[in-house]
């Protein structure tokens, strides 16, 4: 199954190196990975030419200007993008475990999308994870994690449970299975129906806005919250806004009440301004 990655960006070069690294270490390798990067300097698009010749993936660095948070606006244009039938969404603070691809691949179905969470580490650990750990994988073992500082918790669960159990929690777990961009997958088809993310939404729940529209259109829910493992890597926030994401979560009760499903600001809109992957696409 051919998928289309999409990994978002912003000045945190260190964190992508290590998150492309765990994309070099996939079991499922046919995939193109798309790093759509909101306005990152010039470094970052030197290092990625240059990963892309040490790890040999199918690597394309989309970049827009940065003016502000727009990370919607750049997730459209890597949908325009896109070359296969199904994408699957992540960030560029997440390392995907080596299965990451597979289960998505493997857990894909017509009229759904699924959507996974991630295993959030304090910044002592985050820094510790080197490229050999991440090539060997170990940085995904507990006693490893917990020696490099992860303290205990319930939460362990996501990195602990073999194939079965994943299973049977990803059925019981209690938690709703809203959409979540760092770690989450749909059909391409469900995300023009929907007309991508909205681009009036800066930072807090853009995602799950996103999904709501997608359970609009008819599209269900499946968890893959604990069998699709990826790392989240600790950073500041500096961007959080609660007026913006008081704003977010109005707009998305609103079109849950409404029963929305095509945004108005979404990627028809950035296509009638002339938008074209060439625009943004940096050389190789």
């Amino acid at each position: 199954m051919k998928l289309s990655v999409l990994v978002t960006t912003y000045n945190a070069l260190a964190w992508l190196e290590k998150v492309i690294w765990g994309y070099a270490a996939q079991t499922h390798r046919d995939f193109e990975l798309i790093i759509a990067d909101d306005g990152s300097s010039p470094e970052t698009a030197d290092r990625i030419r240059a990963l892309r010749r040490e790890t040999g993936l199918d690597l394309v660095h989309l970049w827009q200007p940065d003016e502000g948070f727009q990370k919607c606006r750049v997730l459209n244009k890597a949908i325009v993008t896109a070359r296969h039938d199904y994408l699957v969404f992540s960030d560029g603070d997440c390392i995907p475990r080596a299965d990451f691809l597979a289960v998505h691949a493997a857990r894909a179905q017509p009229g759904y999308y699924l959507s996974g969470s991630y295993y959030k580490l304090p910044m002592h650990t985050s820094e510790a994870i080197g490229l050999d750990d991440i090539r060997t994988q170990r940085c995904f073992q507990i006693d490893w994690l917990r020696a490099h500082g992860l303290p205990t918790s319930r939460k362990n669960l996501k990195v602990i449970a073999g194939p079965r159990l994943a299973r049977f929690l990803n059925a019981t777990t209690p938690t709703r299975c809203n959409l979540k961009g760092s770690n989450a997958s749909a059909w391409r088809k469900d995300v023009l129906r929907v007309n991508g993310f909205d681009e009036r939404m800066q930072w807090g729940g853009l995602d799950r806005e996103f999904g709501v529209r997608l359970l609009n259109a008819g599209v269900k829910a499946r968890h893959v919250r604990f069998d699709a493992i990826c790392l989240h890597l600790d950073h500041p926030r500096g961007y959080a806004n609660p007026e913006r994401v008081a704003y977010n979560k109005a707009l998305r009760k609103s079109h849950a009440r409404l029963g929305t499903v095509e945004t108005q600001y979404g990627i028809r809109q950035l296509l009638a301004s002339g938008f074209t992957p060439d625009q943004a696409l940096l050389p190789h």
